[in-house]
């Protein structure tokens, strides 16, 4: 059987995608998502993104692919997983966010990303490419869904029906014409469970997030003081908040993960294992030098952990 020069790329760059560590690889035409224009547009204007003021920027770039890339064809989506192995945060004293356990997914995708670009590059010949992970102005999750990898659940996050939601979402954007998957349906259902959940009753409707009450968002994004209204609800979440995805009944199938580098930190086990010990900024920054949680910086995890020991902050 001959195969066309399409689907011969299709499978070398699926091959290739699982040999990096990508559990799920999905392919979609680079097209204006015009379905999602008017969506984003209604989202910010009820200024739901709270002080998040860079989602405002690039408005055009965020639904037009070959505004980031000349002569997009393809988009490739991709999964990886990052679920740890042992959960020991359950009955700690301060919870963190499962995907923060290990080094920056920034680093670790972009290295494998580059990889990627650069061996299909040797293998195909000139492309011109873009690789992005969670850093440019790209509509990852709806990227994700038309290439068929899941759907976006009522917790606004995508839900892979083999594997849950605990993974990262990764784009290579390239004016390579591929052989495209389509989406699958939803398997919501009628269940709620993530919008039940929610201690700070951050889910406007099923789908839609009020960022600005979402406790990732006041852990991580919010750089003032955190509102008074939210005392006592944060349960003991100091970076970020799984509660949405550790409810969904999808996550039962989750995996833990292959990758080393998102072991738990020194830091990390600094907060969660042996609970949070008032060290100096400097060994924040050594502890922390490689971790997401740099991003809330020291005196911004002291807020956290301040405002749910009920401590003025």
């Amino acid at each position: 059987m001959k195969y066309s020069s399409k689907e011969k790329h299709t499978q070398l760059i699926k091959q290739k995608a699982k040999a990096l560590g990508f559990e799920y690889c999905g392919i979609s035409k680079a097209e204006k998502l015009s379905e999602e224009e008017a969506k984003l547009e209604s989202w910010l204007s009820k200024g739901f993104h709270g002080k998040m003021a860079y989602l405002e920027n690039y408005f055009e770039l965020r639904l037009d692919p070959s505004k980031l890339v000349p002569g997009a064809k393809s988009v490739i989506s991709l999964l990886y997983n990052y679920y740890p192995e042992q959960e020991s945060q359950v009955h700690s004293e301060y919870n963190i966010a499962k995907y923060a356990y290990g080094k920056d997914y920034h680093f670790v995708l972009k290295d494998k990303l580059k990889e990627f670009l650069s061996y299909l590059q040797e293998e195909i010949g000139e492309i011109n490419g873009r690789v992005f992970v969670d850093s440019a102005p790209v509509m990852e999750r709806q990227w994700a869904v038309k290439s068929g990898l899941g759907w976006i659940g009522k917790n606004t996050l995508l839900i892979n029906k083999n594997q849950g939601s605990f993974f990262f979402l990764a784009e290579m954007i390239i004016d390579l014409e591929l052989n495209y998957d389509g989406p699958i349906k939803d398997y919501c259902g009628t269940c709620i469970r993530c919008l039940d959940a929610c201690p700070t009753d951050a889910f406007v409707n099923a789908g839609v997030l009020d960022a600005s009450k979402c406790i990732s968002y006041l852990t991580i994004e919010l750089k003032d003081a955190i509102p008074q209204e939210f005392k006592g609800k944060y349960e003991n979440w100091v970076f970020g908040c799984d509660i949405c995805q550790d409810v969904c009944p999808w996550n039962r199938f989750s995996m833990s993960h292959n990758e080393p580098a998102f072991e738990k930190t020194k830091g990390v086990k600094a907060v969660i294992d042996e609970g949070w010990v008032e060290f100096s900024e400097e060994v924040f920054r050594k502890i922390f030098k490689d971790s997401p949680i740099k991003r809330t910086k020291y005196r911004g995890l002291q807020r956290n952990i301040d405002f749910i020991n009920k401590k003025p902050c």
